[in-house]
């Protein structure tokens, strides 16, 4: 089941979001609110942490070597990975009307306050800790939460999804369109697919899902070791990713039609071509949309 990752890595996929909304003319993706949910005080400090090598130890870089380490590693799979689910998200709204949006592990995610299309019923789902914290945060900034949106805290160890999801209103007979978001990297195959077993039980025929995965097999360069050494030194273990066929027969069990597949050198082309900041897709990352087809017997 997708697990509850507001921890380190989520705060510095936040901080990705709010730092390049900031600081980048040529924006791939502008979460313009991602700032103001952070907090000046805990952006301050991941980008300590990251001028200081992530808690190795190392005397401070530069604020040049510093934007380089963001650019490298911290911003590219957040920023492609939010433009591509938003844009399908908006595709998909304007096809079907009034919909529902479950936001699976949403943690610092703004959507619901930059949402201007009152059609779209938004549910975040999170686990009760982290989904506290961000309310908290809500209030102190004295945001008002529109009245489309749901928060729903999910004991993912205890509890499901479905029956969570159900009981804060959302209607199984609506379409909707689910983004499983920095989820995958961290979960084996058969674990990520009881998410979508989930979400295939859940879903209306033609609602839909999108999430990036790791490719688990192919010459990387080292920087894609070097993600994965940071993210372990932050205490969240990488588990390998997954070929392409596996991902697509485990959506096709489940009733679901990819309807877009872009492995890493479409995400290049799509999002950081001809970029001045050297800024670059990762070699090792896809992203994929699916629509739901066909009804699966969950007997």
């Amino acid at each position: 089941m997708v697990d509850e990752r507001e921890s380190v890595t989520a705060k510095l996929c936040a901080f990705a979001r709010a730092w390049h909304s900031n600081r980048s003319r040529d924006k791939i993706y502008d979460d313009y609110l991602a700032y103001d949910l952070m907090g000046k005080e805990e952006y301050d400090a991941v980008y300590d942490m990251i001028s200081h090598g992530f808690g190795g130890g190392i005397p401070q870089l530069s604020r040049e070597d510093t934007e380089q380490v963001i650019n490298e590693y911290i911003a590219p799979i957040p920023l492609s990975r939010i433009h591509f689910s938003e844009s399908r998200l908006e595709r998909f709204a304007e096809e079907n009307g009034e919909i529902q949006y479950v936001i699976c592990g949403a943690g610092s995610d703004t959507f619901s306050f930059r949402n201007a299309n009152e059609n779209i019923t938004v549910f975040e789902v999170d686990h009760p800790d982290t989904q506290r914290y961000k309310l908290e945060k809500i209030g102190e900034l004295q945001w008002n939460i529109p009245r489309n949106v749901r928060f729903v805290s999910i004991d993912f160890e205890k509890e499901r999804m479905c029956d969570k999801l159900i009981e804060a209103g959302f209607d199984p007979e609506k379409k909707a369109f689910f983004s499983i978001l920095g989820v995958s990297y961290y979960l084996t195959l058969d674990v990520f697919a009881d998410t979508l077993s989930q979400i295939a039980e859940l879903s209306a025929l033609g609602s839909a899902v999108a999430f990036d995965y790791p490719i688990k097999t192919g010459s990387f360069p080292r920087r894609v070791q070097r993600l994965e050494q940071i993210t372990e030194s932050l205490g969240e273990v990488m588990r390998g990713g997954f070929d392409y066929n596996e991902v697509s027969r485990a959506l096709y069990a489940l009733g679901f039609q990819i309807d877009t597949y872009m492995p890493p050198e479409k995400v290049q082309k799509a999002y950081f071509g001809g970029r001045q900041d050297n800024m670059r897709a990762f070699e090792n990352v896809s992203l994929i949309s699916a629509v739901y087809t066909s009804g699966y017997n969950f007997e």
